[in-house]
């Protein structure tokens, strides 16, 4: 047992360096557990600097993964088991933590928000955000439900993130290329096939604490659209009218409260139709594509930080923006990167605040067909959104590559 008067001790699987140093800066011990897999040495050094200890297993293996987590919390007196990584890892995880009655959401509410299926089903059941849409097990049923629903129509798996397996499917080519794409990477189902939603896209990141949900912020979000729906920029805060954010307010909220979330954040995606928002799929997770960079960047409000206060007992109080934030994504022709210019001058922009470019003359860049092939970002601050796009452009601009092409042809619809 933890004795009166000590930190609290918190569990966290597969935290990011950053969380286990803001939990410890919240007054946390930490313990962290992680696949060594999944990560190079120097980063688990990092994760460990800041840990009371780091534990390795296979997230691959549940039933270890569950023991070790029930190991832990005995051990050492654990309070809380948190898991705010990558989906893929945390059904078991939760499951285990539920048990042990450590868990601060139910596992349930996890599970549905996860998994785009369910949380479709479940919107329709409660009249919430309605889509027409079908789940489907096997590519096989993702065909027969091409055939029943109006083209076109979306199809994606239900557990996968990153727009990894998103395609727009108007014909039966597009059927196609989708099922040996999906194939060929090993996105098994089960699958969701849906409506196409058109209008402008958001992401709304929130914390919730004991039931109640804070809309932190909204971030406009643009795609390369079909097929692969790509994130090309992000702009923090979005520009909306308010009757527009009210409505995105309550579907959001409405979502979390109908799936039972407790506690922690959420990122969820949202298209704001000429019916209104409709909910895209949601994470129990903070946004990727460095939201929560532009949060800060936007309104000095460190939301990564006020998950671990938050815990602790703090209030949340959302921040009110005083500036514009921007990322913009790098898209290049894929092949041997022969030459690169431009980095330095980028770095020296006085609005510029973060820069990431992971390549080296003789490298291969990716073929860009979803979040993980894209080929670096930048970050930069702005006092309107007009400015931010400028900015970004500018950068884009000054970002000279010389690439020798790939010989082969690239997949049918493929960003070149």
């Amino acid at each position: 047992m933890t004795p009166t008067g000590a930190p609290q001790r918190l569990l966290m699987v597969m935290p990011y360096s950053q969380f286990v140093r803001k939990a410890a800066e919240a007054g946390f011990e930490v313990w962290a557990i992680w696949d060594p897999a999944l990560r190079e040495q120097e980063y688990l050094d990092e994760v460990a600097e800041h840990a009371r200890e780091l534990l390795l297993t296979d997230f691959s293996d549940e039933s270890g993964l569950r023991a070790l987590i029930a190991e832990t919390v005995r051990a050492h007196g654990i309070g809380t088991v948190l898991h705010l990584g990558a989906e893929e890892s945390m059904p078991p995880a939760v499951a285990e933590a539920e048990t042990l009655g450590v868990s601060p959401n139910p596992a349930a509410a996890v599970t549905v928000l996860n998994d785009k299926a369910a949380m479709r089903a479940m919107l329709a059941e409660h009249g919430l955000s309605v889509v027409a849409a079908e789940s489907a097990a096997t590519t096989e049923e993702v065909a027969a439900a091409t055939a029943r629903l109006p083209l076109p129509v979306v199809v994606k798996p239900a557990r996968a993130s990153g727009s990894r397996g998103v395609a727009l499917i108007r014909d039966a080519s597009d059927l196609e290329e989708w099922t040996d794409r999906v194939t060929e990477a090993g996105l098994t189902g089960p699958y969701v096939v849906e409506e196409f939603l058109q209008g402008p896209e958001f992401s709304v990141e929130t914390l919730s604490a004991d039931g109640v949900h804070h809309v932190v912020g909204i971030t406009a979000k643009h795609t390369t659209g079909a097929p692969f729906f790509v994130e090309t920029d992000h702009v923090h805060p979005a520009p909306l009218r308010p009757e527009e954010r009210a409505a995105i307010h309550a579907v959001v909220i409405g979502l979390l409260d109908l799936a039972g979330y407790r506690f922690g954040p959420a990122h969820t995606e949202i298209i704001l139709t000429t019916r209104g928002p409709r909910v895209v799929e949601s994470q129990t997770r903070l946004g990727g594509d460095r939201i929560p960079l532009l949060i800060e960047t936007a309104s000095d409000y460190d939301i990564e930080a006020a998950i671990f206060r938050t815990l602790a007992g703090e209030p949340v109080e959302p921040p009110t923006p005083r500036h514009t934030a921007s990322v913009g994504f790098f898209f290049l022709p894929a092949g041997r990167l022969e030459s690169v210019e431009g980095l330095d001058a980028i770095r020296a922009l006085p609005y510029v605040q973060t820069l990431h470019f992971p390549f080296s003359p003789g490298d291969d860049l990716p073929t860009t067909t979803n979040s993980f092939t894209r080929h670096g970002y930048v970050v930069v601050d702005a006092e309107s959104p007009a400015e931010a796009a400028d900015r970004v452009a500018r950068v884009r601009g000054l970002l000279r590559v010389d690439v020798r092409e790939a010989v082969l042809a690239a997949p049918k619809g493929s960003l070149t």
